[in-house]
């Protein structure tokens, strides 16, 4: 694996004393309150209701070590707290799989916990082990935003299990700096307080999860996919269910769904809901996602490919394969699509090319260049349903940065998804592009 696609989940940052590198029903309604957010001058305010509610609040609640034992499997060794349940978590931090690779990592959900596990495949001159020794070394908690700052520790501690196995004690000191709780009488985010007793904390305490990107892995993104990244940037935007399917090793395949989740990234406030991240999942989670209107998630198990009621989208690596007829009309890049994906690669050389010396920020590049582009096509679509004809022309579709003709099927989509009242007066063209 290259080295920037095994870079941690966010830049790192000073702070850390270890110093180691919702689901709702779809909104078919304009809510009354939107018409409210028109100004004076016919604008619309947006509002940051994502970042508002977003919280650093990050407990690690729980730490564990993920053996394979020749008889009985997966298995967990050793959890601190002790009484934490752990049921389903041996599947998640040793991947199906994983036991072609020699290391790897794994971002995962734990009912309303996130986790990181670090594995690791040593070989032994053992008969009982038959030849090889497999741990895994994991966190839980409450948030993902800052997991990456454990990532180094993780690889250190689980080298050390597959060394001298039962020595735990460095976990021990880590937990007991690091844990904390969600109390479960309380369900406002300012009651997680560190170094109380733990518990799985239900969905209604969990703050806002904000939207943060691997330290480099968008322009990986980027590359992988090409000007595809606009096909799946639609999909995000329209909230649908997007599962990535990749052999292990499956560390880099979780950025991926980091990076799809940051493309329906957007300010404005009242408009659906953030996409929910479930990071790696299994066929013990198929009752999970049965259930969700929409998410992101990636898995390593061939299975899913023909459970085609759990998901709208399947990325095969880089093929993208929608469910219904509808969606695979959305399986066009556009002229409009051809032209940003340029623009981006251009801003991206002009920012390589002036921080040469000094450093560059390609994710603030990238998440900016997603969240403006989204921001002005729900501004557009917002000041149309509150103007007196409620009607969205071509120039309106250049203007959201669309393709009149090659985007009108999402665009259509689009406005009927969020429940958008407007009336699309760009007519189909005989012989379109």
């Amino acid at each position: 694996m290259a080295q920037e696609e095994k870079s941690p989940l966010l830049a790192e940052t000073d702070g850390d004393d270890y110093n180691y590198p919702n689901p709702r029903k779809r909104v078919w309604h304009v809510p009354p309150e939107l018409k409210g957010v028109v100004t004076g001058n016919g604008t619309i305010n947006t509002s940051s209701s994502s970042s508002s509610l977003a919280c650093d609040f990050d407990f690690v609640v729980c730490v564990f070590v993920v053996t394979f034992d020749t008889r009985s499997g997966n298995m967990v060794e050793w959890c601190q707290p002790e009484e934490f349940e752990l049921d389903g978590v041996e599947f998640k931090a040793m991947v199906s799989g994983s036991h072609t690779l020699l290391k790897d990592f794994v971002y995962f959900r734990k009912d309303n916990l996130y986790g990181l596990a670090c594995f690791e495949n040593m070989h032994v001159e053992s008969e009982i082990e038959r030849g090889a020794r497999m741990k895994s070394v994991g966190i839980l908690s409450t948030s993902y935003t800052n997991l990456y700052r454990h990532m180094q520790f993780l690889e250190t501690q689980v080298r050390h299990q597959l060394e001298t196995p039962g020595k735990y004690s460095n976990l021990e000191v880590f937990y007991q700096d690091k844990k904390g709780t969600l109390n479960s009488t309380i369900s406002i985010p300012q009651q997680i307080t560190p170094n109380s007793s733990s518990s799985t904390p239900s969905q209604e305490m969990l703050p806002e999860m904000k939207i943060t990107h691997p330290a480099g892995c968008f322009s990986q993104f980027m590359k992988f996919f090409g000007e595809k990244v606009f096909i799946l940037w639609k999909f995000a935007l329209l909230q649908q269910r997007i599962l990535f399917f990749s052999p292990p090793p499956i560390g880099v395949v979780c950025y991926r769904v980091y990076c799809a989740c940051c493309l329906g990234n957007h300010d404005i406030g009242g408009l659906g809901h953030e996409m929910k991240p479930h990071f790696y999942v299994n066929v013990a989670d198929i009752e999970t996602l049965e259930s969700e209107v929409s998410y992101i998630a990636c898995t390593t198990e061939k299975i899913f490919e023909v459970k085609t009621s759990l998901y709208d989208i399947y990325v095969d690596n880089q093929i993208i394969r929608p469910c219904s007829p509808m969606l695979r009309d959305l399986m066009k890049v556009s002229v409009a699509d051809k032209d940003k994906f340029a623009k981006l690669n251009n801003q991206r050389s002009a920012l390589q090319y002036n921080y040469e010396d000094q450093g560059i920020d390609e994710e603030e590049l990238f998440t900016t260049f997603f969240t403006e582009q989204n921001n002005r096509i729900f501004q557009t679509l917002l000041e149309a349903s509150c103007s007196q004809d409620r009607q969205l022309t071509s120039e309106h579709m250049k203007n959201m940065g669309l393709d009149p003709y090659g985007d009108r099927t999402f665009l259509m989509e689009l406005v009927e998804h969020y429940g958008i009242d407007v009336m699309l007066m760009v007519d189909n063209p005989c012989c379109p592009k």
